[in-house]
């Protein structure tokens, strides 16, 4: 491949932001997949639709036209499946807010951590740069390793 962004192959480009462990981009092919998802989630701002939403969250998600996987992430407050679904995070956010949680928890909980353990992270400076970076490598590592120990 050329160094002339002209030449970059966009969909080879994207594909690559896949093989980040624990990472989901925001492409524009997500969101197309979750507009109807994030859309319910900024009419959250309104109070009359968060205590709507309070009141029968079912009930409410069923007035808008988006996944049954999106409705089942946004009912166990699983906001990685929601990205998975096309959620932006800050459009998630509201959703997060209506709970009465904060960004730090959300993130917290998309990590699998508590909300103290991933502000300490934090204030340690975050991840640490070693470990897995390549989900490909990774299964490929994991892969040889298994071949070697069968006969």
């Amino acid at each position: 491949m050329s160094d002339d962004p002209k030449d970059i192959d966009v969909h080879e480009y994207l594909a690559a932001f896949d093989d980040i462990p624990g990472t989901r981009v925001f492409t524009a092919k997500r969101a197309r997949q979750g507009y109807h998802l994030n859309q319910f989630a900024m009419s959250l701002m309104q109070a009359e639709n968060r205590e709507r939403f309070k009141a029968n969250e079912r009930a409410y998600l069923d007035e808008w036209p988006i996944t049954e996987a999106a409705k089942l992430a946004v009912l166990a407050r699983d906001y990685n499946a929601m990205i998975d679904e096309g959620g932006n995070v800050y459009f998630l956010s509201k959703l997060f807010s209506t709970d009465g949680k904060s960004f730090q928890f959300a993130a917290g909980s998309m990590t699998g951590m508590s909300q103290e353990e991933y502000a300490q992270m934090m204030i340690n400076g975050g991840r640490s740069p070693e470990g897995v970076r390549s989900i490909k490598a990774n299964r490929a590592a994991a892969g040889a390793a298994d071949s070697k120990g069968s006969y």
